[in-house]
């Protein structure tokens, strides 16, 4: 369990944080603006835990949601910021334990993150907004379950089910495919079992 949750704590993982944290700021923003009905404000956090572990994932995860709230004054983004953080938490020790080593085992990060972020948001939402999540096609579902007289906390849960899992089976598939990409001396900066921390 100890390996784990080891951290590199290296220039390239000080380095590594803020870009992160940049690429879900854009993710989020770029979803805001053309109203989509995903977040995608994690895939710099997926990275983040992929590369550097679950420490980092849950450090680029929360900095995130605290960055984007307090410059745009999107509130609601600060709510959210542990369930950020327990899904950098959960892809990192995912990803440790080796399901980012091929496509097919990804999907296991990309639940493990939407499970995550649903047990964590479901109580938030009820307790801040009544049950509904702020997004269009979840808030839909859970109008629906209103109607059919099923309880907030089932409608609240089936709200963030359609929107967060889809969301991060797509983050991880962008992220696996990102990662494929990179270059073999990069990604060797975040190996903690690594004795070189050198590009050249």
């Amino acid at each position: 369990m100890g390996k784990i949750f080891k951290t590199k704590f290296t220039t390239a993982t000080i380095v590594l944080i803020p870009a992160c944290i940049g690429i879900n700021y854009l993710g989020k923003l770029f979803a805001s603006l053309l109203k989509l009905p995903l977040w995608l404000d994690c895939i710099g956090t997926c990275i983040g835990a992929c590369l550097g572990g679950p420490v980092i994932g849950a450090v680029c995860g929360a900095a995130n949601n605290l960055i984007y709230g307090l410059t745009t004054g999107d509130n609601i983004t600060l709510v959210y910021a542990f369930t950020s953080l327990c899904i950098g938490l959960a892809v990192g020790i995912l990803a440790r334990m080796g399901f980012m080593s091929t496509f097919p085992k990804s999907f296991v990060c990309a639940l493990g993150g939407g499970l995550a972020a649903v047990l964590v948001s479901t109580p938030l939402n009820i307790i801040f907004w009544g049950g509904t999540t702020g997004n269009v096609w979840g808030d839909a579902v859970f109008a629906a379950t209103q109607a059919g007289g099923m309880s907030v906390g089932i409608g609240s849960l089936l709200d963030e089910i359609v929107v967060d899992v889809p969301d991060k089976i797509i983050t991880i598939i962008i992220v696996y495919f990102i990662l494929q990409g990179l270059p073999r001396k990069l990604t060797a900066l975040y190996d903690v079992n690594a004795k070189t921390e050198r590009l050249d």
